[in-house]
């Protein structure tokens, strides 16, 4: 989750809401691809989670990885919960998940290399301590009481109201992993094709990238269970967002919504001050009990904007939210899948070719199904394995469209990415189907196996 945002000024007008948000236009040029990844840590002797502090935990992880590999520390209240380099980021999830924030890269050769040092650097730093990492949608056997709170206090705030308004909101925090891909828009009309595309097809990004069909050491009936979770976790900032689809979506129609999500919280001098259960919009009228009178600045409005949690989601860029954490080649899949549908512009129209004439029922239904069935899911005479092997061909002709090379030009573009999706698409089978092969197979229902048979 994000760090606290900076460098915003008092809001005067309504209007710098959205223009906020087309402050974040670029030229196709300048667009460029950020990835995001988070896993699990677990002591390799016991499986058990990493604790924030001890021998073996997350604080000697991110000290190895600051005193040995060039990272600058970021504190909060004394603690150590983040480092950045070379305009990336490694910050700490709720339950202790180490996140990756990748720097803005050009092309999906670069991600690759950077998810490459990343994984290279951590393990280095875990393999002296004798900690392990793993990449799945969901911890498969620790239970809520196992995963340690990381000392942040937006997560204090956080996993008391999460009690309030779902019923999954505190497992969603400790124990899921997510991978993203954070991509630019040219203009307010690209931005609604480009979301509301995302929105559409990130149902088929969860059914390929499906990978946690376990939850308290068994079988969930659900492909990935990581989806299933934010479906309960809070209806007021997570979901399809219905509204996208409306003539006449734009800026302002993000901001009305926006403004309405309750807040968490707002940053002052180092600290997290409780606005629970308010509005933007209260905060815009001075009215939040904790700071009266007082009214917010840009910074407060970017730090809002990283607390609404729909499939994707805009900032000054797009991110696409619906794939599970998972093994190393889906780190590089997940960008290159999006951006092939993203960046190129024909591959952009067939995309939404395909999705523009379903209601959301439609796509609420496709959600559900992905989380429950990934490729096998069957929606209203849709067949998701069908579905995913166009969009997965559409891309594809992105991605040679773009012709990024890499490798010295020996690569003459970024296809060979996707190809773990295009096993999945062969066989039919994803991540979980793997697992669960495992699970009723050669591990004979023995779920620490996992560790051994999955960790970076």
């Amino acid at each position: 989750m994000s760090i606290p945002q900076s460098g915003g000024g008092p809001i005067e007008h309504q209007s710098q809401l959205a223009e906020y948000l087309e402050s974040g236009c670029k030229p196709r040029e300048t667009w460029r691809i950020g990835t995001e990844h988070e896993k699990f840590g677990y002591c390799k002797d016991s499986l058990k989670p990493l604790p924030y502090e001890g021998e073996r935990s997350i604080l000697a992880v991110l000290k190895g990885l600051r005193d040995g590999h060039g990272w600058a520390p970021i504190e909060e209240g004394g603690n150590l919960i983040g480092l950045e380099k070379d305009g990336a980021n490694i910050s700490l999830e709720p339950g202790g998940q180490l996140e990756l924030s990748g720097a803005p890269l050009e092309n999906i050769h670069q991600t690759c290399d950077e998810v490459n040092h990343h994984l290279a650097d951590v393990k280095d730093i875990a393999d002296k301590i004798g900690v392990g990492f793993i990449g799945l949608g969901a911890a498969p056997i620790w239970r809520h009481e196992d995963m340690p709170l990381m000392p942040k206090g937006r997560y204090k705030l956080m996993d008391s109201y999460m009690q309030e308004v779902g019923t999954t909101g505190t497992t969603m925090m400790r124990r899921t992993c997510t991978v993203q891909v954070n991509l630019d828009f040219a203009s307010e009309a690209d931005m609604v094709q480009k979301l509301r595309v995302a929105l559409a097809l990130q149902p088929v990004a969860t059914a390929l990238f499906a990978n946690s069909p376990f939850i308290d050491g068994k079988p969930n009936g659900h492909k990935s269970w990581r989806s299933r979770v934010w479906r309960s976790l809070d209806d007021a900032r997570t979901g399809m967002l219905p509204f996208v689809f409306d003539e006449g979506f734009g800026f302002e129609s993000y901001v009305q919504y926006a403004l309405d999500v309750p807040m968490y919280f707002v940053y002052r001098d180092g600290k997290y001050i409780n606005a629970l259960g308010m509005s933007f919009r209260d905060f815009m009228k001075g009215e939040l009990p904790a700071l009266p009178g007082e009214t917010p600045t840009l910074s407060d409005w970017a730090d809002h904007l990283t607390t609404i949690f729909p499939e994707a989601r805009i900032k000054k860029y797009m991110e696409m939210r619906g794939a599970d954490g998972g093994p190393w080649r889906r780190l590089c899949a997940l960008p290159a899948f999006w951006v092939g549908l993203m960046y190129d512009q024909s591959s952009l129209d067939a995309a939404w070719d395909l999705a523009k004439g379903w209601d959301a029922e439609t796509r609420e239904g496709l959600r559900v199904a992905a989380s429950e069935q990934a490729l096998q899911a069957q929606v209203g005479g849709i067949n998701m394995h069908d579905l995913a092997r166009e969009v997965l061909a559409i891309s594809e002709a992105g991605l040679k469209a773009r012709a990024r090379q890499g490798a010295g030009g020996l690569l003459p573009d970024e296809t060979h990415f996707l190809n773990a999706l295009k096993e999945s698409i062969e066989s039919g089978k994803v991540p979980a189907d793997e697992l669960l092969e495992h699970y009723n197979g050669d591990w004979n229902g023995d779920l620490t196996r996992i560790y051994s048979g999955f960790s970076y």
